[in-house]
């Protein structure tokens, strides 16, 4: 990937002020022509010089004003289009230098802050140009200099003669640089520093490039840091003179022969104080940030092409990269993040992702401190990147990974292909896929997403679930592969409330009653027949608390009649006492291969007959009776195998 400029402008307007007499126009022919024109007409025509032309590679519009032509009205319509002023003076003419003060800033700004109505706002960059230095033996540097000190959106000064052709090359990249390059975001004159802002943003960079996280920059940090932002190595023997001008003028701006933060951030001061804004300005655009020094959102949020049917994951470089971040701030190395580290990890972002109290804890599997490892800071950036990828995308920018990475952020991400294929390939190529754990309140189906992320389960009998968390993600094996599996916690309050698409669509769902009371399957049953019933949805009916007492349901038919009925496999009977997990792994299992479930039904069917002597030894009979296309597939009996080894029931 190509350096990143955030704030490249497609061109600059370079517009000309002054009083009568003290040469705009001379200056724009003589710029023009390379000689001194002899004729000189009230007003010079508007310019346009191409990109290629001009050093910063910027096409640049040059605007002349003429008092004598133009009205107050064109003068002011003419600053407001403007992304520079000069504001040319005669240093032949004290009166020219004084209306400086008395007559141009004030009406560059008060025309600026009517237009925009808010006086505090950046004002407009400002560049003063002293003109006819031919005729005087003297400078006028030290009075500009006063003036701008008492406005700070001057951004440089320039002495020139239009007849000589003195620095009007200069003059004209001065007032380029002042748009491109504006001193006033970065730095504050009268105190000599840096803007808090430019600070914070210096500060964030600092930590991105600390690899190893000492606060310090070592040569090879440096090194690194100089490759991403200029695309070229940093010389020794430059290393050595900028390490030395910063012992000269900070003490502790190096350590151990290393940059402290301290000494990052007067280097940039230094490179500013010496009319080097582009320098620091090159930095901050590699990172992202704008002329208002806040982030991109070109850069935050790249633009992503997701099809209909399609979802996102990580990919490869996404995970090691989320790998690497984790054992850079894993400082005590005990593959966990504790509070502290984890608020230090995500430092150079606005804010964290999510809450490490309560989301965190809740969501992905944590050790017993309830800290999150690193198998569950991998699983909740994969539920992150599943059901907000654009979130994503800008926490991996904060976090420098277009950086560190030399490549946008979208790299990090894979798009997988639709589900329709998913579906006529009778199999799923995706990695993550998304279960909607749907049933009444008291149902117990908190706990069993809950218990998706704990090895013992019945840890959880008895607990009050007080915070809700929507999602709970861990990883299964599904054929050897790992897969995760993304359980949403989904209330159904009554049974006639309604659904909303993005409640029923899923990769499988969990319809779950409570086997323990007998008014809880009604709900799902007419969940089930009013959404699934006609839908391509792999569905599983789970019977949670089958450690109480079992009791008939009072509906039309017994949850086992209706699976029968409607071709699902038979109840699932769950609970967190006997921490037998199975479930988990045949819904991820029913997630990748959606198109099988009645091979699965008639499988089952087989096994309970066969048990009982009531079926020939040969399975072929009645996959051939009943099959259709799934038996004459071979995944499909594969399918069936290795949901078998689970089993069918949780006691």
């Amino acid at each position: 990937m190509g350096q990143y400029t955030a704030s490249q402008r497609k061109n600059v307007r370079i517009l000309l002020v002054g009083d009568a007499g003290v040469g705009k126009t001379s200056l724009i022919l003589s710029l023009v022509s390379e000689e001194y024109p002899e004729e000189v007409p009230p007003r010079a025509e508007e310019i346009t010089i191409p990109a290629n032309v001009t050093p910063e590679q910027v096409p640049t519009n040059i605007v002349d004003f003429s008092s004598v032509e133009q009205s107050d009205d064109a003068l002011a319509a003419e600053i407001n289009k403007a992304h520079v002023v000069c504001i040319v003076y005669a240093v032949d003419d004290d009166d020219s230098l004084d209306r400086i003060t008395s007559h141009w800033l004030p009406l560059v700004r008060s025309t600026c802050n009517s237009a925009d109505g808010e006086p505090d706002e950046a004002r407009k960059p400002i560049v003063l140009v002293g003109n006819k230095i031919d005729l005087i033996e003297y400078s006028t540097i030290d009075s500009v200099l006063a003036i701008m000190e008492d406005y700070p959106e001057i951004e440089s000064c320039v002495e020139c003669s239009a007849k000589t052709l003195h620095n009007i090359s200069e003059m004209f990249y001065y007032a380029q640089k002042a748009v491109l390059h504006p001193t006033s975001p970065l730095y504050i004159m009268e105190d000599q520093d840096l803007t808090p802002a430019c600070k914070k943003s210096l500060v964030r960079i600092f930590k991105i490039c600390d690899i190893d996280s000492d606060n310090l920059l070592n040569d090879y940090e440096l090194n690194l840091f100089q490759r991403r932002c200029f695309n070229t190595p940093l010389q020794p023997q430059i290393l050595d003179e900028v390490k030395s001008v910063i012992q000269k003028n900070v003490p502790d701006g190096i350590y151990n022969d290393a940059v402290t933060l301290k000494g990052f951030l007067f280097l940039h001061c230094l490179f500013i104080q010496r009319g080097r804004n582009e320098t620091t300005w090159a930095v901050l655009r590699r990172f992202g940030y704008n002329d208002q020094l806040e982030m991109c959102q070109e850069y935050l949020r790249p633009p992503l092409k997701i099809p209909p049917g399609s979802s996102t994951e990580l990919s490869h470089r996404g995970q090691q990269f989320l790998i690497a971040v984790f054992e850079r701030y894993d400082r005590d190395g005990d593959g966990a993040l504790s509070p502290e580290e984890h608020k230090m990890l995500f430092s150079t972002c606005p804010s964290a992702p999510w809450s490490y109290s309560t989301d965190i804890r809740k969501s992905c599997p944590t050790n017993d401190a309830g800290w999150v490892t690193l198998h569950g800071w991998l699983c909740r950036w994969t539920l992150m990147t599943l059901v907000d990828v654009v979130k994503t995308l800008e926490y991996l920018a904060y976090l420098g990974f277009n950086v560190h990475e030399n490549d946008s952020q979208l790299v990090a991400i894979h798009v997988t292909r639709e589900r329709r294929i998913d579906l006529a390939k009778r199999q799923s190529s995706r990695s993550v896929y998304k279960c909607h754990v749907i049933g009444p309140k008291g149902s117990g189906k908190t706990g069993l997403c809950r218990g998706f992320l704990i090895d013992e389960m019945s840890k959880l009998l008895g607990k009050e679930f007080k915070t809700n968390v929507v999602h709970c993600i861990n990883s299964v094996q599904v054929y050897g592969q790992e897969k995760h599996l993304i359980l949403r916690d989904i209330d159904v309050r009554h049974a006639l409330d309604p659904l909303q698409p993005q409640e029923v669509n899923c990769d499988v769902a969990c319809l779950v009653y409570d086997a323990s009371n007998p008014r809880s399957f009604e709900y799902i049953a007419r969940i089930y027949i009013k959404y699934y019933a006609e839908s391509k949805i792999p569905v599983m009916i789970v019977g949670t608390k089958c450690d109480l007492d079992e009791r008939r349901q009072d509906y039309l038919m017994q949850p086992s009649e209706f699976c029968e009925k409607y071709k699902l496999l038979p109840p699932h009977l769950f609970s967190l006492k006997t921490n037998k997990k199975e479930l988990y792994t045949k819904l991820a299992t029913m997630a990748a291969f959606p198109r099988f479930q009645a091979a699965w039904i008639l499988f089952y069917k087989h096994r309970y007959l066969r048990q009982f002597g009531l079926m020939t030894e040969d399975p072929n009979v009645w996959l051939k009776a009943g099959l259709g296309v799934a038996a004459a597939t071979v995944l499909g009996f594969i399918v069936l195998k290795a949901i078998s080894a689970t089993g069918t029931h949780g006691r």
